[in-house]
């Protein structure tokens, strides 16, 4: 044990424990405050002092690593043991048992539980006698002393007496069969030490011995994270740390393998002590929970890969140290905790939606639910779900992006952290291998203010694990090699002063006034006293100060108070006992005056004349200290001067009349006397007298004359004055009376006043012609100089101001009439005024400048490092930092900077990584390079090879780097005009400090590494081309080191350049859209990478090939490509498809306007499909058989009407009071505090599901819509509740989803105020893109089963195979009708039930589709003629060929009907038994493909290689549908100046207005919730739904294509850019290009409904009146309200609770009427009760 006082600086070291051996672990415990140190043979428990209490040796023991424990009785060892140390692995404390976990390495990992008060007795026996014993008991730890351990100890849930089970979360290095750490050995037996899982959760219940260390739930595998054997070699993780996190459980690791080193946080979900659910829940399953993600810190080529130590108790910021493989340096970086707990929950989300580049499941784990995400179908997830996953949940989970952080702050050999939250200043401490421990202060923003060193332990690294006191944070344990140390983390008494204290920036220090010491807060015994104690937060100006009134006196004045003003910081002194000291002896009783603010008034009493020190002999004053002391401690000191006039005289006897009058005192010359003295009251004669304006001036007491001579003892002089002489204005003139001259101003000049009759003492205003400066700091303090005329008389009549700011005036630097300079004061807020000059009798002037208060602003400080000693020249940067009147510049308080007109300094990238063939250009920013005629870089250690460098700019170099032969590190060196640039001081600013070493002298280090490697995506070596087509080629980046950039790149195809494009680093587009300049023959494909050339292809001309694409590994990638630059295929088939498909429209919108038009539904259809989706579906489907009318034009379907739509009739069971209780229950809804209490009470039921929520609030808005002002009242008032609640969470969720009756209220809502434009302005482009989907997908073959077309935009609903379908014209009678023949094109490869829905298309075309007949219910006969008789067509006959033993459905090829054949249609008699299609079982596909279900089919090709031809087909589709697609993005994202949408700006402004009440000022957040509440709420609802606006058929690949639109139009509204890749699913890449342009669209249409005129509330109020007005009696409100009435019946009692809680309901009595309500209809309405 050894104590110290060693201090440096800030810190100092309290108490230190030596340990012979070398140190492995230590523990705090909180309750006890003992320390336990873990050691290599040796386990030491210690007190807080860390004084020795007990010691057990724990080692060296008989071992091997071939033998099981010898705890295991049932396993002997064949094997050899030999004396092996004990180090240990896990130290972790059970406070409630009261035992020490404490693992060791030998026998294979053993743990045992020691008592907390003694170490030396185990506190259970383990294993217990006679006990079952497995080795997954008893291997727990790593076994080795280079392998990892980390561990908590936790309590979960239940237990023995309901306090909770103990559990000890272990993570530990595999170090079996298989790894470094393992022997040797090849032995079978080996296999034996598999099994020890990586990450395990296990039983730690000292009650039940039996079960200790083993896995906690049954079966075992679920409480374990085992990688497989096969994939060890892959993922060798090293455990940093194990902590835990409110409900959670974080391991900090690094995950080594044959990839690059990565470091991982992976989170598991702990049971808590608080249930969580019902008390018979099963308890967390760690693989469910378990997810990890990559942490990286730095990017580009400055990226710290690997963990070294964390630290967690600094909320909310998660801080980590990481070092750099092959380098000393190291990084600190913070993540904070709430981004890990979103990404966490997003990556459950998306894994729950399908396969994704975000989200994998661990397949290297045993545990895994499955290799790939899988799409959860609707399910929603709840929040514990997100959070912690389920057993229906793909699980384990990792993240496939890391999270990345910015360093702040970089040095060598960081080997610790700990932080700490001190007075909402973050410190942070550091310790470092060598021995040295540093502490941080950050600002805000994390930058480093201060630091300060502490020498530890010489060569003694630091360990990772830091911990401050837990019954006192002001100290700090952590440990070295071989000690352990407690560090007090502020040495705040080594500050004297209350400045120095608060200039040296330790958050820990603060001044404690009335102790008058800097010490931490909790040691101000007056804390508890307002503003007793300052933090450097208030900063050295609030230390106590004090100014005398006055400051000083001559020892004749008859003074017997002075006056005391106390500024700063200082708490209410009224009611103390306050004195004041004025040395030995000498104190009086203070009196305070005025006690407010930060100024304190107080008087003191002077002693005694006598009292006071004799004035020594050769001087003139003495300096009297004052003290004010409160209860005897001084609080702030200062002192006041007492002269003696007469005595100046006599000191200085030969030039006594001078010096009297140059004296700093109140001293006068009497001229008779020949006398220094000061009462000039007193004197006779004339007295001469110091004036602020000349040297000397004359007090004529009996004299009028204008010549005068006046005599000091050893000066004689003559004074004559003119009062014209030199003065220019009234004030001036006047102003000469202060001098005793007796002029006045009259006739516009100065004269004697005994020329001037009558005389008058008014003077012009007056005029400022100039002031300096034109600006300073909002602070105040800038002497602001006024230069003019007639700016007054004498100091005291002037007054300055700037505004409403007044300006003190500085009466010594004052000049009569015209400068004066003033001292501004403090503003508010920045602002520009004139400055205005009062004068007492002569009015007031302005100036003509403005003087502007404004903020200064540092906004760049380069360099941002240099060395301590100093030298180095900063360039600083900002806003208004010429404002004031003189500038000063400190660093952290210390002196003022010498500021430097010239820099000229050399900034370089620490390390850059360069290839072997050289000739990278190397980037060289810098200052001062005009200066630099030549320039040379110049590599050491590869035979000093020399570069000449290019000045491109004074802070620019470009260098070309030299070659190499091998991988190396090289030091770097520049020539600047021949001389060796050596540098500044580049000393390190890290932990290194204090070591010696040698100065940095200019040398920078380069890295060389391996050329880049190229090739083809299918590494192809001959590619052939086409004369005369465009070529594209995809060449592939192998992995590399170097970070090049894009323009770095330089592709050629013989002499020809490429035009290059990037999807991703590791791939090049190469694109020639002109012809070749060789048409034959072979060129070399090459690329060029500095002076690195490599041919990786030939690309042969010739031949009648098409163009051929060299396509990448995933191809789907390439569609991405296609859609920039499409080969002659593409464009081909895409001008062609276009022409065909804009002629078939053109006809198409003909036929609109000659017809009736687009068929829109009805507003009330409109609105029960948008309301009550799944409803209509439902119903729709229920409807098997339809009814027809006969009409003169042909059979038509009867449409059904929806229930809502119908009268209400109540049944013939219900009484007529029932109707009375339906009404009384639509009063009450329309009563504003019922029905918030009312949505409120039946959301917070956890049975209240989503899908009742929608209905509720859909059924309320049926209920309310002749009231729709009313209802958006309601919905406001509702949102305003989901805002606050989203607000103290994430306000970027909000809206997001449809799971509370709020939002889709406002989705109705939407919907309503949205029909009118939606169908002006929208509907005819929407339904035009809908017309050519459909035409665009009958121009190719369909299959008829699976619904796959050959053209689509989707690429699952793409038919694969390649089928040539032929198109031929038919002729169609409808038979019994008197309609015209119509001639329909069809497909050869068609169906006879595709045939007929195209026939009946070309019948009905001008119809609604809801009065279509079926295609089921007509026939089809065909008339081949040539005395052949007709015959009734199928899909299945006696015709239909067999094929495997299934029927192929028949086409138009299987009956071959030729080009005109004459076809006739007539309805089925419904009698008639048709054959229908038969059994699926019994038929193939007409296209050769097996019948699958369309889901798994759908999802067969989704891995598979998209093949080019096929790509082909999804882009002519896309390019063929892309105006009409521009066309309905364009409607959508325009306002009409016509018609413009009212409610979207309302809306949109009542978004602003919640935001701005909250404080949310994030642009970001604003344009997410306007996103979530119009695009993604109503608009992709529209998209993906024509059938809510159009009476239409939405087929299933209809459906699919929309879906992509869907998607991108999602992905328009959104602000993340799009991360695409080669696993991007196609449907995302189809539109990339698109995407930006649409986003600008977006962001347009978002602005100019910002810019619109707002809405007032009676104008939406108006509006919505109208709405109401439009379509009153359109609906079914009763049925509405008794479908509301059922769940009032239902949640009865928790509305009326709700109710009975709410102060205005039970004022209003609304619970009464509400049971009044159920009385009604209950005693009438049976079956309502039957079905509650």
């Amino acid at each position: 044990m050894l104590l110290l006082t060693r201090a440096a600086g800030a810190l100092r070291v309290h108490q230190a424990f030596s340990s012979p051996s070398e140190t492995n672990n230590f523990a705090v415990d909180a309750e006890s405050r003992r320390v336990y140190v873990g050691a290599v043979n040796a386990l030491y428990q210690l007190s807080g002092s860390l004084a020795p209490e007990a010691e057990q040796r724990t080692g060296p023991v008989q071992d091997s690593a071939l033998c099981h424990a010898p705890q295991l009785p049932q396993a002997p060892c064949e094997h050899a043991r030999a004396l092996a140390d004990n180090h240990n692995k896990l130290l972790a404390l059970d406070g409630a048992q009261g035992v020490l976990v404490a693992c060791g390495s030998v026998h294979q990992g053993f743990c045992e539980l020691r008592s907390l008060e003694n170490v030396t007795r185990m506190a259970v026996s383990f294993p217990p006698p006679g006990a079952a014993v497995f080795p997954s008991m008893l291997n727990v730890a790593a076994n080795h002393a280079n392998a990892s351990t980390a561990g908590l100890v936790f309590r979960v849930r239940g237990g023995v007496g309901g306090g909770g089970s103990a559990r000890l979360l272990v993570a530990a290095t595999y170090t079996g069969a298989g790894s470094d750490f393992f022997p040797r050995n090849r032995s079978r037996e080996d296999l034996r030490f598999e099994n020890t899982p990586e990450i395990a959760i296990r039983a730690l219940d000292a009650a039940e011995p039996t079960r200790l260390f083993t896995y906690d739930i049954n079966p075992s595998e679920d409480n374990v994270l085992k990688i497989k054997q096969e994939a060890k070699a892959r993922n060798k993780l090293a455990f940093v740390r194990a902590f835990a996190w409110h409900t959670y459980a974080y391991v900090a690791m690094n995950r080594d393998g044959e990839s690059e080193p990565s470091s991982v946080l992976a989170r598991i979900c702990l049971d808590a002590e608080v249930p969580r659910r019902s008390a018979a829940a099963e308890p967390r399953k760690l693989t469910e929970s378990y997810v990890q993600m990559g942490l990286q810190c730095g990017a580009g080529g400055n990226v710290y890969g690997r963990l070294v130590s964390v630290f967690a108790r600094a909320e909310p910021y998660l801080f980590g140290v990481f070092s750099r493989a092959g380098s000393r340096w190291t990084a600190l970086c913070a993540f904070r905790f709430a981004d890990v707990e979103e990404r966490i929950r997003e990556a459950r989300r998306n894994c729950s939606s399908g396969p994704n580049g975000d989200v994998r499941v661990l397949d290297s784990v045993i545990q895994g639910s499955g290799a790939e995400c899988e799409a959860k179908g609707n399910i929603v997830l709840q929040q514990e779900q997100l959070n912690c996953g389920a057993a229906h949940l793909q699980h384990p989970l990792a993240l496939q992006k890391p999270l990345r952080a910015t360093p702040l702050y970089e040095a060598p050999g960081i080997s610790s952290v700990a932080v700490d939250n001190i007075h909402n200043h973050t410190v942070v401490f550091l310790g470092s291998s060598n021995g040295w421990l540093r502490k941080l202060s950050l600002l805000r923003n994390f930058t480093v203010a201060n630091q300060w060193p502490l020498r530890l332990a010489a060569g003694e690294s630091v360990h990772h694990i830091m911990t401050f006191d837990p019954n006192d944070r002001n100290y700090l344990y952590l440990m070295t090699t071989h000690h352990l140390f407690r560090v007090q983390v502020a040495a705040c008494d080594q500050y004297s002063s209350c400045s120095d204290c608060l200039s040296a920036s330790d958050a820990y220090c603060g001044w404690c006034t009335l102790e008058s010491r800097c010490s931490i807060q909790e040691e101000c015994s007056s804390r508890g006293v307002a503003r007793s104690w300052i933090s450097i937060r208030e900063g050295p100006q609030q230390c106590p100060s004090m100014t005398f009134t006055p400051a000083q006196f001559s020892r004749t004045a008859d003074i017997t108070n002075v006056g005391i003003l106390v500024d700063g910081s200082v708490p209410d002194l009224d009611g103390l006992g306050l004195e004041c000291d004025y040395g030995v002896g000498m104190a009086t009783v203070a009196t305070v005056h005025l006690d407010e603010g930060s100024a304190k008034i107080q008087t003191c009493p002077l002693p005694p004349a006598s009292r006071f020190p004799e004035i020594p002999l050769g001087e003139d004053h003495i300096v009297v200290p004052v003290a004010i002391r409160v209860n005897g401690t001084s609080v702030v000191s200062g002192s006041f001067i007492i002269y003696d006039c007469k005595r100046t005289g006599e000191i200085h006897s030969k030039t006594a009349c001078t010096s009297c009058l140059s004296t700093n005192w109140r001293c006068n010359w009497d001229q008779q006397l020949n006398l220094c003295f000061s009462d000039k009251h007193s004197a006779q004669g004339m007295v001469l007298e110091v004036s602020t304006s000349l040297s000397l001036s004359l007090s004529l007491s009996h004299t009028h004359t204008h010549t005068h001579t006046f005599r000091c003892k050893d000066i004689s002089f003559r004074w004559v004055y003119s009062c014209s002489g030199g003065d220019s204005d009234c004030s001036q003139c006047w102003g000469r009376e202060q001098q005793g001259h007796l002029c006045a101003w009259c006739e516009n000049s100065c004269r004697p006043r005994d020329q001037c009759q009558p005389i008058r003492m008014q003077c012009p205003d007056p005029t400022i012609h100039k002031i300096h400066p034109l600006s300073g700091p909002i602070t105040g303090g800038t002497l602001l100089t006024v230069q003019g005329k007639n700016l007054g008389r004498r100091a005291e009549d002037v007054k300055v101001s700037i505004g409403d700011t007044s300006c003190l005036l500085l009466p010594e630097r004052y000049t009569v009439s015209t400068e004066l300079v003033c001292e501004t004061g403090q503003s508010s807020q920045t602002l520009q005024s004139k400055v205005e000059v009062r004068v007492s009798d002569n009015g007031m002037g302005h100036s003509r400048e403005t003087f502007s208060y404004v903020e200064p602003t540092l906004l760049d400080l380069m360099p941002r490092e240099g060395p301590i000693a100093g030298g180095t020249r900063l360039t600083i940067r900002g806003v208004s930092l010429e404002a004031g009147s003189s500038v000063k510049v400190k660093v952290n308080n210390t002196q003022d900077l010498k500021p430097l007109s010239v820099i000229t300094e050399l900034d370089v990238c620490v390390c850059v990584c360069v290839c072997f063939s050289g000739g990278r250009t190397i980037s060289v920013i810098g200052q001062g390079f005009h200066l630099v005629q030549t320039a040379q870089l110049e590599m050491v250690g590869i035979g000093d090879k020399v570069s000449d460098c290019r000045v491109l700019s004074p802070t620019l170099l470009l260098c070309p780097s030299p070659p190499s032969i091998q991988s190396q590190q090289v030091s770097v060196q520049f020539k600047l005009n021949g001389n060796l640039y050596r540098g500044e001081s580049h000393a390190s600013y890290g932990l290194d400090l204090e070591e010696e070493e040698e100065p940095h002298t200019g040398h920078f280090l380069f890295e060389y590494v391996e050329d880049p490697q190229f090739y083809t995506a299918n590494k192809e070596k001959l590619i052939k081309h086409h004369p005369g087509e465009p070529l594209l080629l995809v060449i592939n980046k192998g992995p590399s080191q170097l970070d090049l950039t894009e323009e770095e790149y330089s592709v050629r195809i013989g002499s020809d350049i490429c035009d290059i494009t990037f999807n991703n680093e590791q791939m090049i587009y190469c694109t020639i859209n002109r012809t070749l300049s060789s048409r034959t023959g072979e060129l070399p494909v090459t690329v060029q990478v500095g002076n690195f050339h490599k041919q990786i292809a030939v690309v042969q001309m010739g031949g009648s090939e098409l163009a051929i694409i060299v396509t990448v590994a995933v191809c789907c990638v390439l569609l991405l490509l296609c859609t920039i630059s499409f080969n002659a295929v593409c464009v081909y088939v895409w001008f062609a498809g276009f022409a065909e498909l804009q002629t078939d429209m053109t006809d198409l919108t003909k036929e609109l306007n000659r017809s009736q038009g687009i068929p829109f539904l009805e507003y009330k259809q409109f609105v029960t499909r948008t309301f009550f989706p799944k409803m209509c579906s439902d119903y729709e489907r229920s409807l098997v058989q339809p009814v027809y009318e006969n009409n003169p034009q042909g059979p038509r379907a009867l449409p059904e009407t929806h229930p809502l739509l119908q009268d209400w009739q109540p049944s013939n069971t219900a009484r007529p009071n029932m109707e009375e209780g339906i009404t009384l229950f639509s009063t009450l809804l329309n009563n504003k505090h019922f029905l918030i209490t009312f949505v409120h009470a039946l959301e917070q039921q956890k049975d209240f599901a989503v899908r009742d929520r929608c209905n509720l609030a859909s059924l309320l808005t049926i209920a309310l819509h002749g009231k729709l002002e009313y209802y958006t009242s309601i919905m406001k008032e509702l949102l305003v509740d989901l805002i606050d609640a989203s607000a103290s969470k994430n306000p970027k969720l909000m809206l997001r989803r449809t799971e509370s009756v709020v939002e889709k209220m406002l989705t109705n809502w939407m919907s309503i105020c949205m029909y009118s434009y939606l169908k002006e302005t929208v509907g005819e482009p929407f339904f035009l893109l809908l017309c050519a989907i459909k035409q665009q997908i009958n121009k190719g073959s369909i299959d008829a089963i699976t619904g796959k077309a050959r053209y689509t935009l989707n690429e699952e609903w793409l038919l694969r195979e390649n089928i040539e379908a032929k198109p031929l014209n038919i002729n169609v009678s409808f038979q019994g009708f008197g309609m015209d023949s119509v001639s329909v094109r069809v497909m050869n490869t068609d169906t006879i039930c595709q045939v007929k829905e195209k026939i009946l298309e070309a019948f009905y075309k001008n119809l609604p589709f809801s009065q279509w007949p079926h295609e089921e219910d007509v026939d089809l006969e065909w008339f081949p003629g040539g005395g052949c008789s007709s015959r009734i067509l199928q899909d299945l006959d006696n015709t239909s060929i067999m094929e495997d033993g299934r029927k192929k459905l028949n086409t138009v090829f299987h009956y071959k009907i030729p080009e005109g054949a004459s076809l006739a249609m007539s309805m089925k008699d419904k009698r008639e038994n048709t054959l229908g299609r038969g059994n699926d079982r019994d038929r193939v596909p007409p296209h050769d493909e097996l019948i699958e279900p369309k889901k798994s089919h759908r999802h067969s090709h989704r891995k598979k290689v998209l093949p080019e031809i096929y790509l082909t087909r999804l882009l002519s589709t896309k390019g063929t549908l892309q105006k009409f697609l521009d066309d309905l993005f364009q409607a959508i994202l325009s306002i009409p100046q016509e018609k413009p949408p009212l409610a979207v700006k309302y809306f949109f402004d009542f978004l602003e207005e919640q935001a701005d009440k909250r404080g949310i000022t994030d642009p970001d957040t604003l344009h997410i919730w306007k996103t979530n509440s119009l695009p993604l709420r109503f608009w992709v609802n529209i998209l993906k739904n024509p059938q809510f606006v159009f009476d239409i058929d939405k087929t299933d690949h209809m459906d699919a294509c929309l879906s992509v639109i869907a998607q991108a139009f999602i992905d328009a509204c959104s602000i993340s850019d799009l991360q695409l890749g080669k696993d991007s699913p196609t449907n995302k890449l189809l539109y990339a290009k698109e995407i930006p342009e649409y986003k600008k669209r977006v962001q347009c249409f978002y602005k100019q409904i910002q810019e619109m005129a707002p809405l007032s509330e009676q104008e939406m109020n108006a509006h919505l009146a109208e709405e109401s007005r439009k379509y009153r009696n359109e609906f079914n409100t009763n049925l509405a309200l008794t479908e509301i009435y059922k769940y009032a019946k239902r949640y009865r009692t928790q509305v009326v609770n709700a109710l009975d809680s709410n102060p205005t309901a039970r004022r209003t009595q609304l619970q009464h009427r509400f049971e009044q309500v159920i009385a009604l209809v209950e005693d009438n309405i049976y079956e309502c009760c039957s079905e509650a």
